[in-house]
């Protein structure tokens, strides 16, 4: 065995920091964040800094976003800190299946998986760690990447005409609009037409967050109809109602993404079997890491969906992990990692992007640099006892 495979991880540290946005920004599932942010609101980033024997550090993050899954900061530090910093003192930054299969084993899943935001930050700090001792990028370590740039999408938040009108407006680099839609539909009818006369040709992808009633999407795309270039609209009924999505297949004429209905690969296999989606949304945070967002990408592309690629507005350290990942995948539209366009600051630096568009970093690990000490500055004091 080399000696960097054999470097145990010898310290874990949590840090929950409330990072403030630099506006406003509503969800169909409600507000995600302000740039007022307080300790105690939802939204929180909760950072992970993994420490090895030899002094190499790897870190991790995720944002908690109870109103889209049921992860607090509280729950993911004291996840992270109680059930698994015991199991990764056992571990080098290269054990990250047996990682996971040990966490599964201590956090049993039910119908999907268990805890998977706190899993994602632990797995991407792990990544970092193992491509710093190996001295290559987080890709080279998942098979190399297919893309050097990721062209990214803009975020545009629930809200009347006039304020999309004016996002999008501020959006011109971007190649793509993501529309927020809450469940009306009179003012999500005005947000969509405002962007759209914004857009021109670019595609537009409806994200509803859960928040319709299959009669009212209805009602919505009927009012839309004439916009051309809308693409998709994503996750439109709850999450569990996975029957209500394929009926709508029948109903609506756009292709319909899943999103918060399908965390895993195993979610998605029964997805496929239902005929109840045309395309899924990957996400970092709620497939529990890295490998195994790829894995619901490899059952997507043999079950003969399309991939679309999307963070929770994550920092430097998530974003720079999901460029890593996006590198390696044919995308369905820009990617939609909205943390650069929407936070007031990402806590690290070493990206590089021009005109909305993101160079995968090359550097080993995540390839990004942590402001530590920032992150110590701003941490909450959350109790673990």
């Amino acid at each position: 065995m080399s000696r960097i495979s054999s470097v145990r991880i010898s310290s874990v540290e949590v840090f929950p920091v409330a990072v403030p946005f630099a506006r406003r920004f509503v969800l169909g599932s409600g507000a995600v964040g302000t740039p007022d942010q307080k300790p105690d609101q939802a939204g929180a980033v909760v950072f992970v800094k993994l420490t090895t024997e030899d002094g190499v550090v790897g870190w991790g993050e995720q944002r908690a976003l109870p109103s889209w899954s049921y992860e607090t900061a509280e729950t993911i530090a004291v996840v992270i800190k109680r059930h698994l910093e015991p199991i990764l003192l056992d571990l080098t930054p290269f054990d990250i299946e047996l990682f996971h299969s040990r966490a599964a084993k201590r956090l049993s899943p039910a119908v999907s998986n268990g805890f998977p935001f706190a899993r994602a930050a632990v797995d991407l700090a792990m990544h970092d760690a193992a491509g710093k001792l190996a001295g290559v990028p987080v890709h080279a370590l998942l098979g190399g990447k297919l893309y050097d740039e990721i062209p990214l999408c803009s975020a545009i938040g629930v809200g009347p005409a006039e304020t999309v009108r004016e996002h999008a407006q501020l959006s011109s680099d971007f190649a793509a609009y993501k529309v927020k839609i809450g469940g009306d539909p009179d003012q999500d009818a005005a947000a969509i037409e405002a962007v759209a006369e914004v857009a021109g040709a670019k595609p537009l992808w409806l994200d509803a967050n859960q928040s319709y009633r299959s009669s009212a999407l209805r009602q919505l795309l009927d009012r839309t109809r004439d916009i051309r270039t809308i693409h998709c609209v994503e996750q439109p009924v709850p999450s569990t109602d996975t029957l209500g999505m394929r009926r709508l297949r029948g109903l609506i004429d756009l292709p319909i993404a899943i999103d918060e209905g399908s965390f895993t690969a195993q979610d998605l296999a029964r997805t496929l079997q239902l005929d109840a989606a045309d395309l899924v949304v990957v996400k970092i945070c709620k497939s529990g890491g890295l490998r195994n967002a790829l894995k619901t990408a490899q059952v997507a592309l043999a079950g003969g969906l399309e991939l679309l690629a999307s963070g929770l507005t994550d920092c430097g350290i998530g974003f720079a992990a999901a460029l890593h990942l996006f590198s390696q995948l044919d995308l369905a539209l820009p990617a939609e990692l909205n943390g650069p366009e929407l936070l007031s600051d990402l806590y690290v630096e070493g990206l590089t992007i021009t005109k909305a568009v993101a160079t995968v970093p090359t550097a080993p690990g995540l390839g990004v640099v942590v402001d530590e000490e920032r992150i110590r500055a701003e941490s909450i004091d959350l109790q673990f006892s």
